[in-house]
Protein backbone atom coordinates (compact mmCIF):
# COMPACT_ATOMS: atom_id res chain seq x y z
CA UNK A 1 0.00 0.00 0.00
CA UNK A 2 1.51 3.32 -1.09
CA UNK A 3 -0.06 6.66 -0.10
CA UNK A 4 0.95 10.26 -0.74
CA UNK A 5 -0.05 13.20 1.46
CA UNK A 6 0.04 16.54 -0.37
CA UNK A 7 -0.86 20.10 0.61
CA UNK A 8 -3.86 21.59 -1.17
CA UNK A 9 -3.29 25.32 -0.70
CA UNK A 10 -0.13 27.34 0.05
CA UNK A 11 1.36 25.10 2.74
CA UNK A 12 0.52 25.23 6.45
CA UNK A 13 -2.49 22.95 5.91
CA UNK A 14 -1.65 20.49 8.68
CA UNK A 15 0.10 17.74 6.72
CA UNK A 16 2.27 16.88 9.72
CA UNK A 17 -0.78 16.13 11.86
CA UNK A 18 -2.36 13.99 9.13
CA UNK A 19 0.84 12.02 8.49
CA UNK A 20 1.39 11.44 12.21
CA UNK A 21 -2.19 10.23 12.62
CA UNK A 22 -1.91 7.84 9.66
CA UNK A 23 1.44 6.55 10.90
CA UNK A 24 -0.16 5.54 14.20
CA UNK A 25 -3.56 4.37 13.00
CA UNK A 26 -2.44 2.44 9.91
CA UNK A 27 0.68 0.79 11.34
CA UNK A 28 2.84 2.31 8.61
CA UNK A 29 6.08 0.40 7.96
CA UNK A 30 7.95 3.22 6.23
CA UNK A 31 7.53 6.96 5.77
CA UNK A 32 9.37 9.15 3.30
CA UNK A 33 9.79 12.93 3.58
CA UNK A 34 10.48 14.96 0.44
CA UNK A 35 11.17 18.64 -0.02
CA UNK A 36 13.56 20.60 2.14
CA UNK A 37 14.15 22.61 5.30
CA UNK A 38 12.27 25.68 4.10
CA UNK A 39 8.99 24.06 5.16
CA UNK A 40 8.21 23.09 8.73
CA UNK A 41 5.69 20.46 9.81
CA UNK A 42 4.26 20.71 13.32
CA UNK A 43 3.07 17.74 15.35
CA UNK A 44 1.31 17.91 18.75
CA UNK A 45 1.57 14.50 20.36
CA UNK A 46 1.90 13.16 23.88
CA UNK A 47 1.51 16.60 25.39
CA UNK A 48 4.46 17.99 23.41
CA UNK A 49 4.88 20.15 20.31
CA UNK A 50 7.38 19.02 17.69
CA UNK A 51 8.50 21.32 14.87
CA UNK A 52 10.07 19.25 12.09
CA UNK A 53 12.00 20.53 9.09
CA UNK A 54 13.37 17.33 7.59
CA UNK A 55 12.43 14.26 9.67
CA UNK A 56 9.11 12.67 8.59
CA UNK A 57 6.15 13.41 10.86
CA UNK A 58 5.60 9.65 11.09
CA UNK A 59 8.39 9.52 13.69
CA UNK A 60 5.63 9.17 16.31
CA UNK A 61 5.34 5.52 15.29
CA UNK A 62 8.40 3.95 16.89
CA UNK A 63 8.26 0.92 14.60
CA UNK A 64 8.24 2.98 11.40
CA UNK A 65 11.39 3.36 9.29
CA UNK A 66 12.00 6.94 8.22
CA UNK A 67 13.50 8.03 4.92
CA UNK A 68 14.51 11.22 3.10
CA UNK A 69 14.08 11.09 -0.67
CA UNK A 70 16.57 11.59 -3.48
CA UNK A 71 14.88 14.79 -4.60
CA UNK A 72 15.18 16.33 -1.14
CA UNK A 73 17.67 18.97 -0.11
CA UNK A 74 19.20 18.44 3.33
CA UNK A 75 21.03 20.78 5.66
CA UNK A 76 23.31 18.67 7.81
CA UNK A 77 22.95 20.83 10.91
CA UNK A 78 19.16 20.61 10.78
CA UNK A 79 19.24 16.87 10.06
CA UNK A 80 21.54 15.90 12.92
CA UNK A 81 19.82 18.23 15.39
CA UNK A 82 16.42 16.68 14.67
CA UNK A 83 17.76 13.12 14.68
CA UNK A 84 19.29 13.67 18.11
CA UNK A 85 16.33 15.59 19.54
CA UNK A 86 13.79 13.00 18.41
CA UNK A 87 15.97 9.98 19.16
CA UNK A 88 15.41 8.41 15.72
CA UNK A 89 18.99 7.38 14.98
CA UNK A 90 19.01 3.80 13.74
CA UNK A 91 15.68 4.06 11.95
CA UNK A 92 16.14 7.11 9.74
CA UNK A 93 17.91 6.91 6.39
CA UNK A 94 18.85 9.24 3.54
CA UNK A 95 18.86 8.39 -0.15
CA UNK A 96 22.44 8.53 -1.35
CA UNK A 97 21.39 10.95 -4.13
CA UNK A 98 19.72 13.51 -1.85
CA UNK A 99 21.20 16.98 -2.27
CA UNK A 100 23.06 18.84 0.48
CA UNK A 101 22.58 22.53 1.22
CA UNK A 102 25.83 24.18 2.29
CA UNK A 103 26.35 27.49 4.07
CA UNK A 104 27.33 29.15 0.79
CA UNK A 105 23.83 28.50 -0.54
CA UNK A 106 22.27 30.28 2.43
CA UNK A 107 24.66 33.21 2.01
CA UNK A 108 23.81 33.47 -1.68
CA UNK A 109 20.12 33.80 -0.95
CA UNK A 110 20.58 36.28 1.89
CA UNK A 111 22.49 38.55 -0.52
CA UNK A 112 19.75 38.38 -3.16
CA UNK A 113 17.50 41.42 -2.73
CA UNK A 114 14.85 40.05 -5.12
CA UNK A 115 14.45 36.85 -3.11
CA UNK A 116 14.56 38.70 0.19
CA UNK A 117 12.22 41.60 -0.52
CA UNK A 118 10.07 40.70 -3.53
CA UNK A 119 9.48 36.95 -3.47
CA UNK A 120 9.51 36.53 0.30
CA UNK A 121 11.91 33.58 0.26
CA UNK A 122 12.63 31.79 3.54
CA UNK A 123 16.35 32.26 2.74
CA UNK A 124 17.26 28.72 3.80
CA UNK A 125 19.51 28.11 0.77
CA UNK A 126 17.03 25.84 -0.98
CA UNK A 127 16.73 27.80 -4.23
CA UNK A 128 20.48 28.33 -4.52
CA UNK A 129 21.11 24.64 -3.92
CA UNK A 130 18.52 23.73 -6.54
CA UNK A 131 20.34 25.95 -9.05
CA UNK A 132 23.56 24.07 -8.31
CA UNK A 133 21.75 20.76 -8.75
CA UNK A 134 20.44 21.76 -12.18
CA UNK A 135 23.97 22.89 -13.11
CA UNK A 136 25.33 19.51 -11.93
CA UNK A 137 27.63 20.94 -9.30
CA UNK A 138 25.68 20.26 -6.10
CA UNK A 139 27.22 17.83 -3.62
CA UNK A 140 25.07 14.84 -2.74
CA UNK A 141 24.58 12.89 0.48
CA UNK A 142 27.01 10.21 -0.75
CA UNK A 143 29.79 12.86 -0.77
CA UNK A 144 29.66 13.43 3.00
CA UNK A 145 31.38 10.85 5.24
CA UNK A 146 29.31 11.88 8.28
CA UNK A 147 26.23 10.52 6.49
CA UNK A 148 27.76 7.16 5.57
CA UNK A 149 25.80 5.15 8.15
CA UNK A 150 22.51 6.73 7.01
CA UNK A 151 22.79 6.15 3.26
CA UNK A 152 20.44 3.86 1.34
CA UNK A 153 19.08 3.24 -2.14
CA UNK A 154 15.55 4.42 -1.37
CA UNK A 155 13.96 3.02 -4.52
CA UNK A 156 15.20 -0.45 -3.61
CA UNK A 157 14.11 -0.08 0.02
CA UNK A 158 10.59 1.13 -0.75
CA UNK A 159 10.13 -1.40 -3.54
CA UNK A 160 10.90 -4.26 -1.17
CA UNK A 161 8.48 -2.97 1.47
CA UNK A 162 5.64 -2.51 -1.01
CA UNK A 163 6.16 -5.97 -2.50
CA UNK A 164 6.14 -7.55 0.94
CA UNK A 165 2.71 -6.04 1.61
CA UNK A 166 3.87 -3.19 3.86
CA UNK A 167 2.33 0.28 4.11
CA UNK A 168 4.45 3.16 2.82
CA UNK A 169 3.49 6.79 3.44
CA UNK A 170 5.05 9.68 1.53
CA UNK A 171 4.88 13.12 3.12
CA UNK A 172 4.83 16.00 0.67
CA UNK A 173 5.98 19.50 1.41
CA UNK A 174 4.41 22.98 1.24
CA UNK A 175 1.26 23.19 -0.91
CA UNK A 176 -0.08 22.83 -4.44
CA UNK A 177 -0.08 26.55 -5.20
CA UNK A 178 3.58 26.88 -4.28
CA UNK A 179 4.47 24.44 -7.07
CA UNK A 180 7.16 25.77 -9.40
CA UNK A 181 5.01 24.73 -12.36
CA UNK A 182 1.41 24.90 -11.18
CA UNK A 183 1.52 27.57 -8.48
CA UNK A 184 1.32 31.36 -8.35
CA UNK A 185 4.62 31.90 -10.18
CA UNK A 186 6.94 33.64 -9.44
CA UNK A 187 5.77 33.49 -5.82
CA UNK A 188 6.47 29.79 -5.56
CA UNK A 189 9.04 27.36 -4.21
CA UNK A 190 11.86 25.60 -6.06
CA UNK A 191 10.12 22.31 -6.88
CA UNK A 192 6.85 20.73 -7.97
CA UNK A 193 4.81 20.23 -4.81
CA UNK A 194 1.97 18.22 -6.38
CA UNK A 195 1.63 14.45 -5.97
CA UNK A 196 3.44 13.78 -9.25
CA UNK A 197 6.44 15.82 -8.11
CA UNK A 198 6.39 14.17 -4.71
CA UNK A 199 6.53 10.71 -6.29
CA UNK A 200 9.35 11.81 -8.56
CA UNK A 201 11.48 12.88 -5.60
CA UNK A 202 11.13 9.40 -4.12
CA UNK A 203 11.75 7.56 -7.39
CA UNK A 204 8.42 5.82 -7.93
CA UNK A 205 5.92 6.05 -10.76
CA UNK A 206 2.13 6.41 -10.51
CA UNK A 207 1.52 2.70 -11.18
CA UNK A 208 2.44 1.88 -7.58
CA UNK A 209 0.29 4.57 -5.98
CA UNK A 210 -2.89 3.58 -4.14
CA UNK A 211 -4.08 6.77 -2.44
CA UNK A 212 -3.48 10.51 -2.79
CA UNK A 213 -4.66 12.42 0.27
CA UNK A 214 -4.85 16.16 -0.27
CA UNK A 215 -4.89 18.21 2.93
CA UNK A 216 -6.90 21.41 3.24
CA UNK A 217 -7.12 23.68 6.24
CA UNK A 218 -10.63 24.97 6.94
CA UNK A 219 -9.38 28.42 5.97
CA UNK A 220 -6.47 29.44 3.74
CA UNK A 221 -3.15 30.80 4.96
CA UNK A 222 -0.03 31.94 3.19
CA UNK A 223 3.41 33.15 4.27
CA UNK A 224 5.35 35.72 2.26
CA UNK A 225 4.40 37.44 -0.97
CA UNK A 226 2.01 36.38 -3.70
CA UNK A 227 -1.74 36.44 -4.36
CA UNK A 228 -4.21 35.24 -1.75
CA UNK A 229 -7.82 35.48 -2.97
CA UNK A 230 -10.19 36.88 -0.37
CA UNK A 231 -7.36 37.95 1.96
CA UNK A 232 -8.57 39.35 5.26
CA UNK A 233 -7.15 42.27 7.21
CA UNK A 234 -4.91 41.40 10.14
CA UNK A 235 -7.59 42.73 12.50
CA UNK A 236 -10.17 40.38 11.02
CA UNK A 237 -7.73 37.46 11.14
CA UNK A 238 -7.18 38.10 14.85
CA UNK A 239 -10.93 38.52 15.41
CA UNK A 240 -11.59 35.10 13.85
CA UNK A 241 -8.87 33.43 15.91
CA UNK A 242 -6.86 32.48 12.82
CA UNK A 243 -3.62 34.25 13.73
CA UNK A 244 -0.65 31.95 13.14
CA UNK A 245 3.13 32.11 12.80
CA UNK A 246 5.15 30.08 10.31
CA UNK A 247 7.18 27.35 12.02
CA UNK A 248 10.39 28.05 10.06
CA UNK A 249 10.45 31.83 9.61
CA UNK A 250 8.21 32.95 12.47
CA UNK A 251 6.38 35.30 10.11
CA UNK A 252 2.67 35.98 10.59
CA UNK A 253 0.58 33.99 8.12
CA UNK A 254 -1.83 35.88 5.93
CA UNK A 255 -5.32 34.38 5.93
CA UNK A 256 -8.49 34.11 3.89
CA UNK A 257 -11.73 32.11 4.06
CA UNK A 258 -11.80 28.64 2.53
CA UNK A 259 -11.61 28.80 -1.27
CA UNK A 260 -13.64 26.13 -3.08
CA UNK A 261 -12.24 27.03 -6.49
CA UNK A 262 -8.66 26.51 -5.33
CA UNK A 263 -9.67 23.29 -3.59
CA UNK A 264 -11.34 21.89 -6.69
CA UNK A 265 -8.31 22.63 -8.85
CA UNK A 266 -5.93 21.14 -6.26
CA UNK A 267 -7.91 17.90 -6.31
CA UNK A 268 -7.49 17.78 -10.09
CA UNK A 269 -3.78 18.68 -10.05
CA UNK A 270 -3.04 15.97 -7.49
CA UNK A 271 -5.47 13.29 -8.74
CA UNK A 272 -6.74 13.17 -5.17
CA UNK A 273 -8.62 10.10 -3.97
CA UNK A 274 -9.26 11.49 -0.48
CA UNK A 275 -9.39 14.86 1.26
CA UNK A 276 -8.16 15.49 4.79
CA UNK A 277 -9.52 18.61 6.47
CA UNK A 278 -7.86 20.28 9.45
CA UNK A 279 -8.79 23.03 11.91
CA UNK A 280 -12.53 22.52 11.62
CA UNK A 281 -12.71 23.67 15.23
CA UNK A 282 -11.46 27.10 14.15
CA UNK A 283 -14.60 27.49 12.03
CA UNK A 284 -17.00 25.64 14.32
CA UNK A 285 -15.72 25.88 17.93
CA UNK A 286 -18.33 23.38 19.13
CA UNK A 287 -16.53 20.72 17.08
CA UNK A 288 -13.32 21.04 19.14
CA UNK A 289 -11.72 17.68 19.99
CA UNK A 290 -14.69 15.72 18.60
CA UNK A 291 -13.59 12.29 17.31
CA UNK A 292 -16.85 10.94 15.87
CA UNK A 293 -18.74 12.17 12.81
CA UNK A 294 -22.07 11.64 14.54
CA UNK A 295 -21.11 14.08 17.28
CA UNK A 296 -20.29 17.00 15.00
CA UNK A 297 -22.80 19.87 15.08
CA UNK A 298 -25.18 19.84 12.07
CA UNK A 299 -23.74 23.05 10.60
CA UNK A 300 -20.23 21.55 10.60
CA UNK A 301 -21.46 18.38 8.90
CA UNK A 302 -23.18 20.43 6.21
CA UNK A 303 -20.03 22.48 5.63
CA UNK A 304 -18.04 19.27 5.06
CA UNK A 305 -20.72 17.74 2.84
CA UNK A 306 -20.87 20.91 0.74
CA UNK A 307 -17.11 20.65 0.24
CA UNK A 308 -17.47 17.06 -0.91
CA UNK A 309 -20.13 18.14 -3.43
CA UNK A 310 -17.70 20.66 -4.90
CA UNK A 311 -14.51 18.57 -5.09
CA UNK A 312 -16.21 15.21 -5.81
CA UNK A 313 -13.83 13.43 -3.43
CA UNK A 314 -14.68 12.06 0.04
CA UNK A 315 -13.51 13.99 3.09
CA UNK A 316 -12.15 11.04 5.05
CA UNK A 317 -10.13 12.68 7.84
CA UNK A 318 -11.23 15.73 9.82
CA UNK A 319 -8.96 17.44 12.34
CA UNK A 320 -10.80 19.00 15.27
CA UNK A 321 -7.92 20.13 17.48
CA UNK A 322 -4.17 20.47 17.72
CA UNK A 323 -3.29 16.99 18.97
CA UNK A 324 -2.71 14.10 16.57
CA UNK A 325 -5.57 12.21 18.27
CA UNK A 326 -8.09 14.99 17.64
CA UNK A 327 -9.23 13.40 14.39
CA UNK A 328 -12.47 12.07 12.93
CA UNK A 329 -11.66 9.07 10.71
CA UNK A 330 -14.50 8.35 8.26
CA UNK A 331 -12.58 5.98 5.98
CA UNK A 332 -14.35 2.78 7.04
CA UNK A 333 -17.78 4.42 7.03
CA UNK A 334 -17.17 5.72 3.51
CA UNK A 335 -15.81 2.42 2.26
CA UNK A 336 -12.32 3.76 1.58
CA UNK A 337 -10.73 1.10 3.80
CA UNK A 338 -12.10 -2.21 5.05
Amino acid sequence: MLSVVAGGFFGDEGKGKVVAYLALSDKVCAAVRVGSVNAGHTVFWGGKEFKLRIVPSAFVNGGCKLYIGAGSLVRLDVFFREVNTLGVAGRIFVDRNAGIIEERHVETEVRDEYLRNSIGSTLQGVGAAMVDRVMRRLKLARDFPELSTYLVDLVDEVWKIINSGGNVLIEGTQGTYLSLYHGTYPYVTSRDTTAAGILSEVGLGPKYLDEVIVVFKSYVTRVGSGPLPGELSIDEVINRGWIEKASVTGRIRRAAPFNHDLAKRAVILNSATQVALTCLDKIFPSSARVKEWSKLPPEAKKWVEDLEDVVKVPVTLIGTGDDVTHMIDRRKDLGVVT
